[in-house]
């Protein structure tokens, strides 16, 4: 017998005595799992393929990274035959997750030799037409979904499973509708699968509505608090982006993602990190579909280690090996706080949570605080040179440059909606399926053009009267 027979035989039997073999996961499947180095399963895989193999309407607790597509495609995967229609359909709330599924969908399929197709706006109508054609396995986006289901391009009778994805984002981003009018046109005789980080009473009254028995199952966090390190800075206005400067030369870090409220923030800390020499990617909804691809492929492969993003990409993307987040604009509540740091102390690894509060950010960290279990520890401000303001938007030059007034976003926070601009001529449905990258905070001044000045190196902790109640 040859090495490479002793070598396959290894591999069956590897993958035949697999706990995920336990789970009544096919061989199919089995053989890819162990071709991508699966080993054990997640805790919402063991809870959740048992029930969704048993045909079960599921609704599942479960955080971005804990093995979700694994947890629903294990169904998808064994129930769908080749040429007989789209028979299972993905709802995801953003173009990068319904990417994201099914490029692992296609890895776990590798055996089966099915067609899936990602479906969302952004890219060209036509070629999605054709994909619609011959699929088997549909992710695509609401919006989008929408379009193809008004253009009678695309056919749901022979549909055996929906799953809705993120859910909790879906109906955060105002997609409630539009998830209503694509159930509402899927066979009633389906299994659905509703997986979602939280379960909040919107959740509940639509799996009451469209789901049948529904089994409820919740994994524990993927993150370790044990292993996450929070802190926050109290910072003048105008050093915040000096200190995030400051910081990002100085900590010790693998993958760095650095989170504003804004596109137009985005933009501003990218180009002036970029400026310094510290480079950086940008991330945005304002971006092409293709660019954003690119973006997170170069930052996946650790070609470039700082990702500068709206909470587009805090939610679903599974990035592995984030070892630090930034939060250089404060989220609203403790809500989208938490969906943040999901992103490191990871599978066992450690992670650091790094706040920037400046004046403008007082109100939502105050918001933040109010969650108990969110322990934030204050550290003293170090002495900071004022950093030469290098990169603002066109239209605003002559007015920042002399200092950034009070009513200048770049840098700071802004309570208006993003700009939807970048996006061209695009259908309204398109648009919405970025929609809403929340820049609800406040506004603040932006660093000086030419400026200096030094910070003292005082304990920079807020006092209660100006961000409420202390707990450090």
């Amino acid at each position: 017998m040859t090495n490479e027979h002793k070598i396959n035989e290894s591999k069956t039997s590897e993958y035949k005595t697999s706990e995920f073999e336990k789970l009544g996961i096919s061989k199919e499947l089995l053989r890819a799992l162990n071709d991508e180095k699966f080993e054990k399963p997640t805790e919402i895989q063991e809870l959740a393929i048992p029930l969704v193999l048993q045909g079960k309407d599921v609704i599942a607790r479960a955080s971005t990274g804990s093995g979700k597509t694994l947890a629903f495609g294990s169904t998808i995967l064994q129930n769908t035959k080749r040429d007989y229609g789209i028979q299972s359909l993905i709802l995801a709330p953003t173009r990068e997750l319904a990417e994201q599924i099914s490029k692992a969908l296609k890895k776990f399929s590798k055996y089966a030799s099915l067609n899936i197709c990602a479906i969302y706006g952004g890219v060209s109508f036509n070629p999605q037409v054709e994909d619609l054609e011959y699929a088997e396995v549909v992710v695509g986006t609401p919006g989008r979904i929408l379009d193809h289901l008004s253009r009678n391009t695309i056919n749901l009778k022979h549909l055996k499973t929906l799953v809705l994805d993120e859910a909790d984002r879906m109906l955060d981003m105002g997609f409630i509708d539009d998830v209503e009018k694509i159930i509402s046109q899927c066979p009633k005789e389906r299994q659905t699968l509703l997986f979602s980080a939280t379960i909040s009473q919107d959740i509940l009254r639509l799996s009451k509505k469209y789901m049948k028995h529904q089994v409820e199952v919740s994994a524990e966090e993927y993150v370790d608090p044990t292993l996450l390190t929070q802190v926050y800075y109290d910072v003048d206005d105008n050093l915040k982006f000096s200190l995030l400067k400051h910081l990002l030369e100085h900590e010790d870090a693998k993958l760095v993602m650095v989170f504003c409220n804004t596109r137009k923030n985005v933009d501003f800390v990218a180009n002036n990190l970029k400026f310094l020499g510290l480079e950086s990617l940008p991330i945005h909804g304002g971006f092409s579909q293709e660019k954003r691809n690119r973006t997170m492929e170069q930052f996946n492969s650790k070609k470039t280690q700082v990702l500068v993003c709206t909470d587009i990409a805090a939610r679903g993307l599974d990035i592995k090996g984030v070892s630090h987040i930034y939060n250089y604009n404060m989220p609203n509540d403790a809500k989208e706080y938490i969906h943040r740091i999901g992103r490191t102390a990871r599978a066992g690894k450690e992670g650091k949570v790094i706040n920037l509060i400046s004046s403008r950010d007082h109100e939502n960290f105050r918001s933040i605080l109010k969650d108990d279990s969110l322990k934030i520890e204050a550290l003293e401000t170090p002495e900071l040179e004022r950093i030469p303001i290098r990169w603002i938007p066109e239209g605003r030059r002559g007015r920042d440059s002399r200092g950034g007034g009070r009513g200048s976003s770049f840098g700071g926070n802004s309570r208006g909606r993003e700009s939807r601009g970048g996006y061209g001529r695009r259908d309204s449905r398109d648009r919405n399926d970025d929609r809403r990258e929340y820049s609800r905070a406040p506004r603040h001044r932006t660093d000086s053009r030419d400026s200096r000045h030094r910070s003292s190196s005082r304990d920079r902790r807020p006092s209660s009267s100006r961000i409420g109640r202390s707990r450090f």
